[in-house]
């Protein structure tokens, strides 16, 4: 019986809790307060590049997507279609500076990330269409550049989607990894 009421105690004190969270924000709606939203289960982030004198490189604002236990590659994200590089709106990358990719000087500017993941080797698409959510609104004319990079074992799993620059000898390298394998996109300063 103790056992019980101590249980009851705990759930009692956990759903006034929940109940006095929830009047705090229906307070704010009649009061016409803010409205802050639940953490995104796939939240925003950024990665940064910075070259010389420390300005800006490159930027890439992606979503987060969790793994959660499910395979990613080939089931959660189709191999050989399109995919947004994340959650939400598609990933976009910003450049401060014209830069090579691949072949092509891509202008400074922002565009969106997409990528066609395969088992061996990813297709890297830079787009012109931005501000869109997922890719649903692809078409392969508003592409700038594509270059195909190959897919690499990452030594431990990653759970979330993670994006990271890291300096070359010539530029920059985006690195893409989730669950167990990520990819190196190379970004060179202009010839």
């Amino acid at each position: 019986m103790k056992k019980f009421l101590i249980m009851f105690a705990v759930i009692s004190g956990s759903f006034s809790t929940q109940l006095s969270a929830q009047d705090q924000t229906e307070t704010l709606k009649d009061n016409d307060g803010p409205n802050f939203s639940k953490l995104d289960v796939s939240p925003m982030d950024v990665a940064l590049f910075r070259g010389e004198n420390n300005e800006p490189m490159a930027r890439v604002l992606y979503s987060r997507p969790q793994t959660r236990d499910r395979e990613v590659f080939g089931k959660l994200v189709p191999y050989g279609e399109v995919w947004r590089t994340g959650a939400n709106e598609a990933t976009e990358i910003t450049l401060y500076e014209d830069l090579m990719v691949g072949d092509k000087t891509i202008k400074q500017g922002t565009y969106t990330l997409y990528t066609v993941p395969g088992e061996k080797e990813w297709t890297i698409i830079l787009n012109n269409s931005t501000n869109v959510w997922g890719a649903y609104d692809y078409h392969v004319e508003q592409d700038v550049a594509r270059i195909t990079v190959p897919v690499r074992k990452s030594p431990v799993p990653i759970d979330a989607l993670s994006m990271s620059f890291a300096e070359s000898n010539d530029g920059a390298d985006l690195f893409i990894g989730w669950d167990d394998q990520y990819v190196k996109v190379p970004f060179k300063e202009k010839m």
